[in-house]
């Protein structure tokens, strides 16, 4: 990829899929970050509701910049055999979809325990997923959601200098590193050669979500680092910014939110505080006009 594009979880527009689509035209933005769709988690796609997901996409000319799965986003002491099997399902949704990524995680530690005692049997595991997406020739991004293993910088690291390649890679998220207490900047400076692709949403160290540039994620600096390094890739919009459907089921513990506002009101409001800070960076110039 050569371009910088916008994309996003449109299910934080609505849980409707066809107006996430509409809500996408009208705001200029070619892509999303398929996570739901008329409240069905993309993993739990079946091939009906996954035809008629293509159809529609094709239809409104939006492509899917990665599968927003819940992969690795159980329990480390769960069951692993039926999770693989999840995670071929979702591979084979994205390979329909055409995506050219599978967002996943590394497992909830056990709360109070040293997520070091577990570093072993994450690996293991990740190493089997990561087998797997080879099997699809497929690319894993691994996202660091506080609570798991991956969540501090550190331990990113680790993961990656084991597994690390052409079909596992990260993805940098701003308000996940500061909810956990870890500096963006000292995780940009570790993580930096990994980083395939990134979510844009940004915290306060009052740990409330807010758009990027309003929080301690040091979004802006780290953006221009980045592009002035040469790295092109999609900027996933993740506003957080009010309670939406399916919420509950992706954080154990949410921040809180403001109630004032629709979705597609906040997302309007994500998506122009990134395009104020894009419009700061000289490098972004050459980015698609659509998606900027």
């Amino acid at each position: 990829m050569n371009e910088i594009k916008i994309t996003g979880f449109a299910d934080e527009i609505h849980p409707s899929l066809d107006a996430q689509l509409e809500a996408l035209r009208e705001f200029g933005v070619s892509a999303l970050e398929l996570r739901a769709a008329d409240g069905v988690n993309v993993s739990d796609f079946t091939p009906q509701k996954l035809r008629e997901v293509k159809e529609k996409l094709n239809a409104a000319g939006i492509a899917v910049s990665a599968i927003g799965s819940p992969i690795g986003k159980i329990s480390i002491e769960e069951e692993f055999g039926g999770h693989m099997e999840k995670l071929k399902r979702t591979l084979e949704i994205q390979r329909e979809l055409d995506a050219p990524y599978l967002r996943m995680f590394s497992f909830y530690i056990p709360q109070g325990q040293d997520p070091a005692l577990f570093s072993g049997q994450v690996l293991e595991r990740l190493g089997a997923m990561r087998q797997e997406a080879e099997r699809w020739d497929a690319v894993l991004l691994h996202e660091n959601e506080k609570g798991i293993f991956g969540d501090t910088a550190p331990r990113c690291l680790e993961l990656m200098e084991a597994l690390a390649g052409e079909h596992f890679q990260a993805v940098f998220d701003f308000a996940n590193f500061v909810e956990v207490g870890q500096p963006t900047l000292e995780a940009f400076g570790l993580l930096r050669p990994y980083i395939r692709y990134i979510h844009i949403k940004d915290c306060t160290a009052g740990k409330k979500i807010v758009p990027a540039g309003q929080g301690e994620g040091h979004v802006e600096e780290i953006l221009s680092q980045l592009f002035c390094s040469g790295w092109r890739g999609y900027l996933s919009l993740e506003p957080h910014l009010v309670d939406f459907a399916g919420l509950a089921a992706l954080e154990r513990d949410p921040a809180k939110r403001e109630g004032n506002m629709d979705g597609k009101t906040a997302w309007a409001l994500a998506l122009a505080a990134l395009r104020g800070i894009l419009a700061g960076i000289p490098t972004t110039a050459g980015a698609g006009e659509e998606e900027l």
